[in-house]
C-alpha cells in the first residue's frame, strides 16, 4: 500500500523539530505506537493545519488536533457564539454566548495545549484572501456549512496543491473524504456544480443531530494526522457516508474526472471566481428582494390588528410549527408551495414566513412567478416576530 503524506514531512529526521521532555510526557501514548513514535510526533509538531470554520465540525477537529500536538493550527471564522450553537459546537460554553468564536476558541485550545501555536483569521474566506491565507499551511480542513465557501476551499487547494480534508453534516447524515487533485479527485470531480438555490436546506433550516459533527469531525482529524505522519490509507478517492440514525457506514469509490473544470485534463478554471454568483445565491437571503416584497413584523402586526384580509402562509416543516407560529396562518411547507398555491387567492395580500426569512424569500419568488399580485416576505421570520411582537413565543 502506497503511503501518502504531505510534502513538508518528507524530510530527513534531523530537520524535524525536537521534542521537549514535557512533550514526550504529554504525547507518550502516541510515542508507544510504532506508526507514530518519536518521528511521527516530530512531524505533527512541525505540521501546519488550517481549519476553515470554527463551528460544528471545526470544534472537534481543532480540539483533537490541538491535543495531538499539531504544531500550528490556523482557524478561519468571523461569527460570534450563539446559544443555538451550544447543542453541537463543543468548543464553547454558555458563558461564551455573544463573544467572538475565534477569541473563545483560541483561549480553549491554548488551555488544552499551550505547546502549540494558534493563528486566527477573523474574516470571511473569500476569493480575494483565500490563496494568501492557505498558502502557508500543509493541510486544509473544510468545516464549512455553505456551498460558496466549500467550492472556494476546493479550488484554492487545487491551485495551491494542498490536501483538502472534507466533511459535511445534515440532520442524521454525514460525509467525509480527502480531496487532493495531485493524487486523486477533487470536490468538483464529485460535484461539478452546486445544487439549485433552496433545493438543499442548511443545518439551520433542516437541523442536525448534535453529536453528528463529533463523529465526522473526528474522522477529519484522523485523516489529517494520517497525512502528516504518512501512515495508513487516506480517504483519497473514497467518500465515506454515515447514516447515524441506523449507525451504518458505506463507502463510494470516487474517480478523477478528466473533464473536471479545475483539475481535469483541460481545466477552464485557473483562478478563484465569484463563488456567491456561481452558487446562484446572494450574500443575504432577502437581499435580492426589493422593499415592496418585504414586510416587517411591526407592519404585519398592525395589519392584523386592523383586520386587513391577509393570506398568512407558514412555509416551515410541520415539526417546526409545534415550536412557534403566527396565527392565523396556513402551513404549506416550501416544497409543496407550487402544488398547494392552486388553492390560494392570487389577488389577496399574501404574507409568507419561515424561521428567519430565507425559505420564505424563495417562496415569495415562487408565488410571484405563479401570478400572485401582492406577496410579501416577513423580514426575520417567526423568530423576529417573537423578538419584536410576541416575546412569549420561543426563538429557535
Amino acid at each position: 500500500m502506497e503511503k501518502m503524506q504531505i510534502e513538508t514531512t518528507q524530510l530527513e529526521k534531523e530537520s524535524l523539530p525536537d521534542l521537549t521532555q514535557r512533550e514526550i510526557s504529554r504525547y507518550s501514548r502516541h510515542l508507544l505506537l510504532p506508526e507514530v513514535g518519536i518521528e511521527g510526533q516530530r512531524k505533527l509538531k512541525q505540521a501546519k493545519v488550517l481549519i476553515v470554520g470554527a463551528g460544528g465540525l471545526g470544534s472537534p477537529v481543532s480540539l483533537y488536533l490541538a491535543a495531538a500536538g499539531v504544531g500550528t493550527l490556523g482557524i478561519v471564522d468571523f461569527d460570534i457564539v450563539d446559544e443555538t450553537n451550544l447543542q453541537r459546537q463543543i468548543l464553547y460554553t454558555t458563558e461564551d454566548v455573544g463573544k467572538p468564536k475565534l477569541e473563545r476558541a483560541k483561549k480553549r485550545l491554548q488551555a488544552l495545549n499551550p505547546e502549540i501555536t494558534i493563528k486566527t483569521y477573523e474574516t470571511p474566506l473569500t476569493s480575494e484572501n483565500a490563496l494568501e491565507i492557505i498558502k502557508d499551511y500543509d493541510i486544509v480542513i473544510d468545516g464549512t456549512d455553505n456551498y460558496p465557501t466549500r467550492y472556494l476551499v476546493n479550488d484554492a487547494c487545487v491551485l495551491l496543491n494542498k490536501p483538502n480534508v472534507y466533511g459535511s453534516i445534515f440532520r442524521f447524515d454525514g460525509q467525509a473524504s480527502v480531496f487532493w487533485a495531485e493524487k486523486g479527485p477533487c470536490y468538483r470531480c464529485l460535484y461539478a456544480e452546486p445544487p439549485p438555490p433552496g433545493l438543499v436546506p442548511s443545518c439551520a433550516e433542516g437541523g442536525v443531530l448534535g453529536v453528528l459533527p463529533g463523529l465526522i469531525g473526528a474522522i477529519q482529524a484522523t485523516e489529517a494526522i494520517k497525512l502528516i505522519i504518512g501512515e495508513g490509507e487516506p480517504l483519497i478517492g473514497r467518500l465515506l457516508i454515515l447514516d447515524a440514525l441506523d449507525m451504518r457506514f458505506r463507502e463510494v469509490k470516487l474517480e478523477k474526472n478528466p473533464q473536471c473544470p479545475i483539475c481535469g485534463e483541460n481545466p477552464t478554471i485557473k483562478e478563484l471566481i465569484d463563488y456567491e454568483q456561481f452558487c446562484g445565491i446572494s450574500p443575504t437571503p432577502t437581499e435580492h428582494l426589493g422593499s415592496s416584497d418585504e414586510i416587517t413584523p411591526e407592519q404585519l402586526a398592525q395589519l392584523l390588528q386592523n383586520g386587513v384580509p391577509i393570506q398568512l402562509i407558514d412555509v416551515r416543516e410541520p415539526h417546526e410549527r409545534k415550536i412557534s407560529k403566527i396565527e392565523p396562518s396556513l402551513l404549506i411547507p416550501l416544497a409543496m408551495i407550487p402544488e398547494q398555491a392552486k388553492a390560494l387567492d392570487r389577488e389577496r395580500l399574501t404574507v409568507v414566513y419561515c424561521r428567519t426569512g430565507g425559505r420564505s424569500a424563495r417562496a415569495t419568488e415562487i408565488l410571484k412567478d405563479l401570478g400572485f399580485k401582492n406577496v410579501k416576505n416577513l423580514i426575520g421570520g417567526v423568530n423576529e416576530w417573537a423578538r419584536k411582537i410576541d416575546p412569549k413565543q420561543p426563538i429557535y
